[in-house]
């Protein structure tokens, strides 16, 4: 039996006297992208509080490789809901600022970064700084400043979330092909169905707060997956039924 990359066992977390999360458990296997998906507000982004460490769970176990996860070792790289890029650095110094933090020298860590700037699309981008770039292609080096620190798991705060609708769609698809590239370990949380059901293995679904999860979605369409035809049916009727729970109330929770 595989041991989970991450496994959740009835966490609850609070904030002062308003709880925010109530015995959630999930697990992410190694090589899965897992998401989590909810109403706004519903404690998504508390799951990475409490796995940076900058939060404590009231109870629960959190376990990292089977072993209780130790924060201090920080085995996650973590990307922000907005790209965060340092306006002052060009491309290249904002795609190795992570690496720079954890010690190595800037020359080393322009080499690790240097060789896949063409895979992220971003070839011939090196020296510009971010105002030159689009807000796809700033979210591709945002993406590159956290998958190049090589930790054993991939932290996506809604990344994508201040893009417009057909950015969005294309950097889907973008991602989708780098994850069936490299296999990362990721996961996502987001309040966008499409995007979920869209990128994951495994769905999570929390309900309003204070948050737990209501359903769990295992994604049968094979990648790439298209909108098209049966896979296109496929995917839609799982859409449809994620909106059906998130839109249902749920007994102990205002509609």
């Amino acid at each position: 039996m595989i041991t989970p990359r991450l496994q959740l066992t009835s966490i609850t977390a609070s904030y002062a006297e308003l709880r925010v999360l109530n015995d959630v458990s999930l697990t992410v296997q190694p090589g899965e992208f897992v998401s989590i998906l909810g109403p706004s507000g519903a404690g998504k982004s508390t799951l990475f509080r409490l796995l940076t460490g900058a939060l404590e769970p009231d109870r629960g176990e959190m376990l990292f490789d089977g072993r209780p996860l130790d924060t201090a070792s920080y085995p996650f790289a973590f990307m922000p809901q907005r790209d965060a890029l340092m306006p002052w650095r060009r491309i290249i110094d904002n795609t190795t600022l992570g690496l720079e933090v954890q010690g190595m020298s800037r020359r080393d860590a322009r080499k690790r970064v240097e060789p896949l700037f063409s895979d992220f699309g971003l070839s011939g981008f090196e020296q510009h700084y971010p105002t030159a770039l689009s807000g796809g292609m700033r979210q591709r080096a945002a993406l590159l400043r956290t998958v190049v620190q090589n930790r054993s798991m991939l932290l996506l705060d809604e990344p994508f979330g201040a893009l417009d609708a057909l950015t969005r769609a294309g950097m889907h698809r973008w991602l989708e092909g780098m994850w069936m590239r490299h296999r990362w370990t990721a996961m996502l949380v987001t309040h966008d169905v499409r995007e979920a059901v869209h990128l994951s293995d495994r769905i999570y679904v929390l309900s309003p707060r204070p948050a737990e999860i209501v359903q769990v979605i295992d994604i049968p369409v094979p990648r790439p997956r298209m909108r098209t035809g049966a896979s296109g049916a496929e995917i839609a009727a799982v859409e449809t039924a994620i909106l059906e729970t998130l839109l249902t109330p749920q007994e102990g929770h205002p509609p």
